[in-house]
């Protein structure tokens, strides 16, 4: 049985009633089933993934009956600023993201709350070249065009690598493209370079062997995944959130252990698949990963850390402070 933290709140009932009102979150509220059922909306997990695993083997629906709450699966997961639209108007109840990403929606509309987080990816992220590349060092991309996300891990990635280097970020320019469309970019060679994360980077890399020109470790990158639910449904059913919390968790310690059943849940073919290198580059990576976890303080300096980055390189206006956006899975006591 997962243990929580015995920390003192982070957000207690009172303060997160005030969240609340202040965030207007949505119209909608939590949505049941006939029976009473609570009913948790989160985008489909696709192919991979404890979740997809959990969709598979009818696991994760087992452990959400024992707090009478069940999945609805609705959309695709995807970059997480759609996905904190969805939540704060009432149409999604959680989601994964990066707190890179997180921080950048909470500076627009505080409608969810963060509840766990995954330790940065320290070999999955960073910037891609091409194999051929003459760009040999972050001072390289001076002068040149590199592919970004806007507000989130890649643009985050880049402005990071940059100021280790001693770069000023003007002298480089940001393409700021979807992230699901740029390889076609990448590829054509209207871009020099591509900052991204695992899902776009080892597919590039075993598909034309594009190589990192820095990956996230080399440039201290506190880009931690975060899980964020939607603040109403987090008040309404609190228990709910914990037990999904225990599933994700108690699962992602498994997926490190053997990460092949994980990979290529549904299908070994077609798009949605991974095969050969790729899937051989994704198994080295979730070895090399760890477990959703509750956000204890020296997450939240690091993720105090990334936001007075943000607010310096004016991505955000101001520091955001997420500290009152965070959940306590512990504060009942459990």
């Amino acid at each position: 049985m997962t243990r929580f933290l015995s920390r003192r709140p982070l957000l207690s009932a009172g303060a997160l009633a005030v969240l609340l009102a202040v965030a207007g979150c949505g119209g909608s509220g939590s949505k049941a089933a006939a029976d009473g059922t609570v009913v948790l909306r989160i985008p489909d997990p696709g192919n991979s993934g404890v979740l997809a695993l959990g969709k598979k083997d009818g696991s994760l629906a087992k452990a959400l009956s024992a707090v009478h709450a069940k999945v609805a699966w609705t959309g695709s997961t995807g970059p997480f600023a759609p996905a904190a639209q969805q939540m704060n108007a009432g149409q999604l109840d959680f989601a994964q993201g990066s707190i890179t990403s997180a921080i950048a929606a909470l500076a627009q509309k505080p409608g969810f709350a963060l509840f766990a987080q995954v330790a940065p990816d320290k070999a999955g992220e960073g910037i891609l070249v091409h194999r051929d590349s003459t760009i040999t060092s972050v001072q390289g991309l001076v002068g040149r065009k590199v592919a970004v996300n806007k507000g989130g891990t890649a643009e985050y990635l880049l402005l990071k690598a940059l100021e280790s280097a001693g770069v000023k970020p003007d002298r480089v320019t940001r393409v700021y493209l979807n992230p699901a469309q740029t390889a076609p970019v990448f590829n054509s060679g209207k871009v020099d370079a591509w900052a991204a994360w695992a899902a776009y980077t080892i597919p590039e890399i075993a598909s034309t062997g594009a190589r990192f020109l820095v990956k996230g470790g080399e440039i201290d990158s506190q880009n931690y995944s975060v899980w964020a639910v939607r603040a109403k449904f987090a008040e309404e059913h609190p228990q709910v959130v914990k037990a999904f919390y225990r599933y994700v968790h108690d699962q992602g310690l498994r997926q490190i252990q053997d990460p092949a059943p994980f990979v290529n849940v549904f299908t070994r073919s077609g798009p949605q698949a991974v095969t050969g290198t790729a899937e051989q580059l994704t198994i080295a990576n979730v070895r090399q990963g760890a477990a959703a976890a509750p956000i204890g303080a020296a997450d939240l300096a690091n993720f105090a850390a990334v936001a007075r980055f943000f607010a310096d390189q004016k991505i955000t206006p101001t520091v955001v402070d997420v500290k009152p956006h965070v959940l306590d899975l512990a504060e009942d006591g459990s």
